[in-house]
């Protein structure tokens, strides 16, 4: 914490007994404070809840969430980016999907793989498969869940997407 006259008082004692000195001095204390104010608030600008909601953008995208609508409720959009962000480390796998699906939706997600770890020269001859059954979210489209789970599944895999029971398909590629 810092003293309400901490550039005065690094003055000599005999300075700040200059009123003309202490006022003229005061004017760069002022500026200094907007400055200091301003580098003590640098650690909240990435923290998610408290951040401003252009930042909340700026790091999701960061994050390559991309596709983040900025008409979005704010509270939203922050536990977008928060799910996400805590959900990075498992991109690529069904728990990350799923995750991820559940912030969106804010709906139960189920997910089926064919996928696993094999031997070398054990592995299935067919392309590994997803099949996804959600709800659709209410502020997104049916073809919004498609690019998302198109974004986050690897290029080879195929998959299936169930939402609200209509079915989509696609490939990740």
């Amino acid at each position: 914490m810092r003293r309400d006259d901490w550039l005065l008082a690094q003055l000599p004692v005999g300075m700040t007994e200059d009123d003309f000195l202490a006022r003229f001095v005061g004017i760069f204390q002022h500026i200094g404070n907007s400055m200091l104010h301003q580098v003590d608030n640098l650690g909240h600008l990435t923290d998610v809840s408290v951040a401003p909601d252009s930042m909340v953008r700026a790091l999701g995208s960061w994050l390559g969430l991309d596709w983040i609508d900025p008409s979005l409720p704010d509270h939203l959009q922050r536990l977008i980016v928060r799910q996400y962000a805590k959900g990075l480390v498992w991109r690529g796998t069904r728990a990350g999907l799923q995750r991820l699906l559940q912030a969106v939706t804010g709906g139960p997600v189920t997910i089926a793989d064919s996928g696993g770890v094999y031997a070398e020269g054990e592995a299935p001859d067919h392309l590994p498969h997803v099949v996804i059954e959600m709800t659709s979210a209410p502020w997104t489209t049916n073809g919004d869940l498609l690019r998302i789970v198109r974004s986050e599944l690897p290029a080879t895999v195929t998959f299936e997407l169930f939402i609200d029971g209509t079915p989509m398909t696609g490939t990740a590629a």
